[in-house]
């Protein structure tokens, strides 16, 4: 599966920004789909996972009650919308999937990569 991440950019804090990712094939709905984002010097880190059918979420604490996670298996997307931002919501903004409906909270547990979109917020 290939991946395409879009539509981060430069927002002031408690604002909203909706990123999106793309996914090629059709077999969107066998894999579960993830968010990551990385920082500058630090790790890349969970930010959000969706199962295969939506049913099931997953969040990092950071974001919990402010971004929400989606995905649209006729459209082949996955969504994660992003509310009360803050700076420290900075990052380079991943998406990821796996054939596993929820592989784990560590990158190394996710087979395939989009490239990451940047999100910036400002004080």
């Amino acid at each position: 599966v290939q991946l395409q991440a879009y539509g981060g950019g430069l927002v002031q804090a408690e604002g909203s920004l909706r990123l999106s990712c793309a996914a090629s094939g059709r077999t969107f709905s066998t894999y579960g789909m993830g968010w990551f984002r990385q920082a500058p010097g630090k790790e890349r880190e969970f930010v959000a996972g969706i199962g295969r059918s939506g049913g099931s979420t997953y969040y990092t604490d950071s974001v919990k009650g402010r971004f929400t996670i989606s995905r649209d298996n006729a459209k082949n997307t996955v969504n994660l919308q992003m509310n009360s931002l803050k700076p420290e919501d900075t990052a380079v903004y991943y998406c990821a999937a796996d054939k596993a409906s929820y592989p784990g909270g560590t990158p190394s547990e996710w087979d395939y990569w989009g490239q990451g979109t940047q999100v910036t917020v400002s004080s």
